[in-house]
């Protein structure tokens, strides 16, 4: 078939092509919430290296390029991502091996993941990562009964996920490879796999992570700081304090927009990795609890989706729902749960609401193959329905 053939053409019928207004909106009221933040935490920076509007422009920039990139994505099929599966995979670990090419790749804050091009940067563990689940998702279709039989059938992408895995460590992003790892092993659950080796896999990944966590002086650091970090308040662990401090601060309702007292360069990275603690300085638990709906409810409409791809009889789009919905809600619990301590300190953004354009570019495009997965699976409904003479409801179908 020709490749162009799979391009998505119109869908004819209305109440078919209509999006999940519900995903649609978690998504883009936790983009809203992501440019306040921003702006908060922009207009007091007493550091004098931004001007106070400049990354609210930005980040703006970057959330009209990720919706405009997501409408292009909505209007492509899941079959053309299924088929360009192996391609797309080839390029990830292309794009993850030009990060240490010099005068293409450069180091911010130590860490070597950013491209240069042109006026553009790109953090290139960001679409890697989601070419990475393509693939993967691809090769659960294609090699289902090896996946849930045979022991080869799941040692083969974890070989592919052990090099992505090497490449993303070699940066060093160990936060991205922790959410890399677990959203696959995920989806070899979802497809199958047996329990004992999939407890066997976790088990191996866990301890390489443990060891590559405790050979790395910074790493170690981080863990010890986190167990305790009142214990060097003003040195390892100065930001987790400074946290805790933004979170205790707000209370139930919070200090107000704007009236944050941590973000005046108390808490490092208050626009990035610890926005959240700044959320929960200014709105309080309120503020909080609605963020943590949000996400829920994402995770919640992303499994949904993949549930009904299922029932579809579409595994592909099923496994890339239950990826999507993996990815996003593990990466949420993980830079919450730093930021109130639970869990040792990682350079991981908050979806939608952290500064920065590769992710959030990326998360917009993860939203919109969610939205175009959950239009083909009712499309397939209908086209069934259709054949066996049984009328169609009047919306479409669509059951929460």
């Amino acid at each position: 078939m020709n490749p162009v053939a799979l391009l998505l053409p119109a869908v004819r019928d209305r109440r078919i092509a209509r999006v999940d207004e519900v995903l649609l909106g978690a998504a883009l009221a936790l983009a809203a919430i992501g440019l306040v933040m921003v702006a908060s935490t922009s207009m007091n920076d007493l550091t004098g290296r931004t001007e106070p509007l400049a990354r609210v422009l930005r980040q703006g920039l970057h959330l009209g390029l990720g919706l405009g990139l997501g409408a292009l994505v909505l209007r492509i099929r899941m079959a053309w991502w299924e088929r360009a599966g192996v391609p797309l995979l080839f390029l990830a670990i292309a794009l993850l091996v030009l990060v240490f090419v010099p005068g293409i790749g450069y180091t911010v804050n130590g860490s070597t993941r950013w491209l240069s091009l042109g006026p553009l940067n790109l953090q290139a563990s960001e679409p890697a990562r989601l070419f990475v689940l393509v693939y993967l998702a691809g090769y659960l279709v294609r090699r289902a009964d090896e996946v849930q039989s045979q022991w080869r059938g799941f040692l083969k992408p974890l070989a592919v996920l052990s090099l992505t895995a090497l490449l993303l460590l070699a940066e060093p992003d160990f936060g991205a490879t922790v959410v890399l790892m677990a959203t696959a092993f995920a989806m070899l659950l979802l497809a199958g796999v047996p329990w004992w080796q999939f407890l066997l896999m976790i088990a191996g990944a866990a301890g390489a992570l443990g060891v590559l966590a405790v050979a790395s002086p910074y790493r170690l650091q981080r863990l010890t700081s986190f167990i305790d970090p009142w214990a060097d308040p003003f040195g390892a662990g100065f930001q987790l304090t400074q946290s805790l401090i933004a979170i205790g601060r707000g209370e139930w309702f919070g200090a107000g927009l704007g009236a944050s007292i941590q973000k005046l360069y108390y808490l490092p990275e208050a626009h990035t990795d610890f926005v959240f603690a700044i959320l929960a300085e200014e709105t309080g638990l309120v503020g909080v609890t609605v963020v943590i709906a949000l996400f829920a409810t994402l995770v919640w409409r992303a499994f949904r989706i993949g549930a009904r791809a299922l029932d579809a009889d579409r595994p592909f789009s099923a496994w890339m729902a239950y990826g999507i919905g993996t990815w996003l809600g593990l990466q949420a619990v993980i830079n919450m749960g730093v930021n109130m301590g639970l869990l040792p300190t990682k350079g991981l953004a908050l979806p939608f609401v952290s500064y920065g354009g590769s992710a959030l570019v990326i998360d917009c495009v993860l939203v919109a193959m969610l939205l175009r997965i959950d239009i083909e699976s009712r499309e397939s409904v209908h086209a069934v329905t259709a054949r066996k003479g049984v009328p169609l409801p009047a919306r479409g179908r669509r059951k929460s």
